[in-house]
């Protein structure tokens, strides 16, 4: 009875250390200060200095970025479409102010960096400032963002470069 007793509780003792193992291995972890924020944030800073070769070495050669869409674009098309955007404004940047950005080391040993930030533009043909909330997840291997999803409410900012749009063509079909 002894035996049976005594090996009852190894076996449990060793259940008990094989789950706690496994649950170290699911623990994630957050930080407020790392390589890959400080990437993040040389990029967000060439971005707005409009350093575009700075803000595209940051990425991998492979890197793939989703801008709220489930389809990623290259680097390079999304370098395409920030040119255009900026080039339409008179002034661009996040508000550091509020803005909120962690990595976290999931359970799987990826890096990830969140950012949370409001986006404010103004426009140079008509001087109208927008401000949209912006959210990044950002994935990095070897120190380069391999993936990057970016989140925004994107109607402020197509209804105003249609509402430009629309003005250049009525000014284009007016008579001389």
């Amino acid at each position: 009875m002894k035996k049976i007793f005594l090996l009852g509780l190894v076996t449990l003792l060793f259940v008990s250390c094989q789950e706690s193992g496994d649950a170290e291995k699911e623990v994630q972890r957050y930080f407020a200060e790392s390589a890959e924020i400080e990437t993040l944030k040389a990029g967000i800073a060439a971005y707005e200095a409009a350093n575009w070769e700075k803000w595209r070495s940051h990425f991998a050669d492979t890197a793939k970025i989703y801008v709220n869409s489930n389809e990623s674009v290259t680097v390079d098309e999304r370098l395409a479409g920030m040119k255009e955007m900026t080039l339409a404004m008179s002034s661009y940047g996040f508000d550091k102010e509020d803005d909120h950005i962690e990595m976290v080391v999931d359970k799987n040993d990826e890096r990830w960096v969140y950012y949370w930030g409001l986006h404010k533009g103004t426009f140079a043909a008509n001087n109208k400032e927008l401000h949209i909330p912006v959210h990044l997840a950002v994935q990095f291997v070897d120190g380069k963002i391999a993936k990057e999803h970016v989140y925004f409410d994107a109607t402020s900012m197509n209804a105003e470069f249609a509402a430009l749009a629309a003005a250049a063509a009525a000014t284009a079909d007016e008579p001389e």
